[in-house]
């Protein structure tokens, strides 16, 4: 857990929005209550083996070539599978479909041995052409998937994704027979194997796609309840949007003996004092967040259940740096200059995170961000008054995209005021639904938005190459050619860690000095989660490998 971050005495501006803050921090709270007559969800499910999750938002879709988000990522987890996994507490790549691999010495040839006994739910084999055509889905450019670039350090792949070669066959994936998957890299890349355990990299079932639709239909009904065919340890039994999305042990995965679970039911749970109020009266093992005000609470009265723990990821902002005023760097600067990050994490968050500078959290691997501007509103009002808006004078008012929770809510007000009093500019607040939110990022229509990034393995480049030009996730218009030839060539091809990270730092400071993202702080995980679930260890990536939890009936709560 982060501790609390000592402070200089506040100056008048400050205590003026500490007051304002205070009052956000205590206009929410969830009713009392407890579970009716007979046993309670929780204890009803820790007999018959059903984890009842809080997962957040409503999930966009379940096929892992399309979503991106968080919510997504548990639920897709348990129904694919794909060549390794990852361990719930090391992190460390553990075998998956593939049961072993080997390595060339050169570390740019990989070798996969598949399990004779994958299979797909419906008891298809899987098998080494199984990944080669999925791959060949992710990269097909008319799919449009956003992590595809998860795949570029194979030979060949970014060409073809770019639609620069139309052959298939010249990117470096090939089944040499049905259980044996070769991978030809560009260079050697330290994390590729943690890349192998995203959900993008995970098998399709190719002749259910072609059923529902073509290689490159997003809109395909195939991943719907029904029709899905997945390889992981549980298959999709039921959706009913806005209420839960059951999974169910699968018989056919190849470790079914020792899944432990029989089912796992994943609520939608935007609503943060209803999660509460769930978790309170025994209808959820585990919940997605914990309300803000709560937490000393919480901590004070039943310190076992509250897991909070640093999680690898940054909560920032986004400019939209097409659109006027914030096509000047000025501005987007001292926007930057103007937040008091320090008074945000005490106040707003409760003291439970970090300020943040960049976009990289700190320490990730050994790296260490660079820091290119610091909390300065006279600076701030100076490089205003440069772009044309002296105290603010002639500033037009812009929208502040946020998606549905209380905590955006609370960081966007929090924002708002502070641009409001140091700046004179007024930031008009637009809540959206998940996916209209989703939507509108991606055809960025918004002025400022919301934005967090979780890391998808440990090292620096799961956050910088979102910002390559053109990405699938870069969508703030930034694009510098450094930048790229970085990320995309130099850094991959530097074997010595401390001169990747040398490149990464310059890279960084590229995009920071850009400002084309406004970052606020580094991540915890806040959870509540009931003492008879075992198996699911904190770690920095809130990773949660459900093959690995049970759940203890003999454990309660008073």
């Amino acid at each position: 857990m982060t501790t609390r971050i000592s402070r200089q005495p506040l100056s008048g501006h400050n205590w003026l929005v500490l007051a304002a803050l205070a009052l956000l921090v205590g206009c929410s709270g969830g009713e009392e209550g407890s579970g009716g007559g007979g046993l309670t969800r929780v204890e009803q499910g820790n007999l018959d083996g059903v984890l009842h999750f809080g997962n957040g938002v409503e999930p966009e879709g379940l096929d892992p070539h399309i979503v991106t988000g968080v919510a997504e990522n548990k639920i897709v987890s348990t129904l694919f599978e794909g060549l390794v996994a990852k361990h719930p507490e090391t992190l460390e790549p553990e075998p998956g479909v593939a049961e072993s691999w080997e390595i060339g010495e050169d570390g740019t040839l990989y070798t996969f041995h598949l399990r004779d006994d994958a299979r797909w739910t419906n008891g298809d084999p899987v098998t080494a052409e199984d990944f080669v055509w999925s791959w060949k889905r992710l990269l097909t450019p008319e799919l449009g998937a956003q992590y595809n670039y998860n795949l570029f350090s194979v030979v060949n792949a970014e060409r073809y994704a770019n639609g620069e070669i139309k052959d298939f066959d010249l990117v470096g994936v090939k089944a040499l027979d049905d259980h044996t998957l070769q991978v030809q890299l560009n260079t050697p890349t330290p994390y590729f194997l943690q890349l192998l355990d995203h959900y993008s990299t995970f098998p399709v079932h190719r002749p259910t796609i072609e059923q529902f639709g073509s290689i490159s239909d997003r809109l395909s009904p195939w991943a719907r309840v029904g029709n899905i065919v997945g390889n992981g340890a549980f298959t999709l039994s039921e959706w009913q949007i806005n209420s839960h999305v059951r999974v169910e042990k699968n018989p056919n995965y190849w470790n079914a003996d020792n899944i432990r679970l029989n089912a796992v039911v994943f609520y939608p749970t935007e609503n943060l004092v209803t999660e509460d109020r769930m978790y309170r009266d025994g209808q959820l093992h585990h919940t997605q967040e914990i309300v803000l005000d709560k937490i000393p609470v919480y901590q004070q009265e039943m310190p076992e259940q509250v897991k909070i723990t640093p999680w690898l990821g940054t909560y920032f902002y986004m400019f939209n740096t097409t659109r006027p005023p914030f096509d000047d760097v000025r501005v987007r600067k001292a926007l930057a200059m103007a937040v008091d990050r320090d008074l945000l994490v005490e106040t707003v968050m409760q003291g439970i995170v970090e300020p943040a500078y960049a976009l990289v959290p700190p320490d990730t691997l050994g790296y260490f961000p660079p820091r290119t501007f610091d909390y300065d509103p006279e600076g701030a009002r100076e490089l205003l008054a440069e772009a044309g808006y002296p105290d603010g004078e002639g500033f037009p008012a812009f929208d502040m995209l946020y998606n549905t929770q209380e905590s955006h809510r609370r960081l966007a007000v929090a924002l708002q005021q502070m641009w409001a009093s140091e700046l004179n500019v007024p930031a008009q607040l637009v809540n959206q639904e998940w996916k209209v939110y989703l939507d509108n990022q991606d055809n960025m229509n918004y002025d400022l938005s919301r934005r967090g990034w979780i890391g998808d393995y440990v090292d620096p480049n799961t956050f910088l190459d979102m910002y390559v030009t053109d990405g699938g996730n870069n969508k703030t218009g930034f694009s510098s050619e450094r930048y790229d030839e970085i990320i995309l060539r130099e850094a991959p091809a530097t074997l010595d860690r401390d001169a990747r990270y040398e490149l990464y730092k310059e890279a960084e400071t590229i995009l920071m000095e850009s400002m084309a993202i406004l970052p606020l702080y580094t991540y915890s995980t806040k959870h509540l989660t009931h003492p008879s679930v075992k198996g699911k260890p904190s770690n920095i990536m809130d990773h949660v490998n459900f093959n690995h939890i049970w759940l203890d009936p003999t454990v309660t709560t008073e």
